[in-house]
């Protein structure tokens, strides 16, 4: 497996991300995705400047999100993210949110994206750049 095709970081759980019931809020969790596929871009040279300048831009298509277990306040998450497939208009990605100290599995989701161009926002090839950059 290419490197460049996987990202992880760590990410400590805030009072803002806590919902009525105790735990890490549904939502946030997304959040969680999105922010570390984000990473996962600027780590290999691709913020949304440099998509948007090679004329393709990543927007989600659908998330299936299995939550296993809550994530509490003040605990470390280590989220992560791989891209499986990458080719044409579509990608696919697998992300997970483990609990730092045990590694237990809280949150699983498969995330497809479509490659659009940013100025006729229509779906279209990925460029050749961008899936170099991340290992395809």
């Amino acid at each position: 497996m290419d490197e460049r095709r996987c990202h992880g970081h760590f990410i400590a759980v805030q009072p803002e991300d806590i919902d009525d019931l105790g735990h890490v809020n549904n939502a946030v969790y997304l959040r969680y995705i999105e922010d570390v596929a984000r990473a996962h871009a600027l780590r290999v040279g691709m913020p949304l400047e440099r998509m948007r300048e090679l004329g393709a831009v990543p927007v989600v298509r659908r998330h299936v999100i299995t939550y296993h277990r809550a994530a509490m306040l003040g605990e470390q998450l280590w989220v992560s993210t791989e891209i499986l497939e990458a080719g044409g208009i579509r990608a696919k990605r697998h992300n997970e949110v483990r609990r730092a100290t045990d590694e237990v599995l809280l949150v699983e989701a498969d995330t497809d994206w479509v490659w659009v161009d940013p100025v006729r926002g229509r779906p279209r090839n990925c460029p050749a750049l961008l899936l170099e950059a991340f290992g395809f």
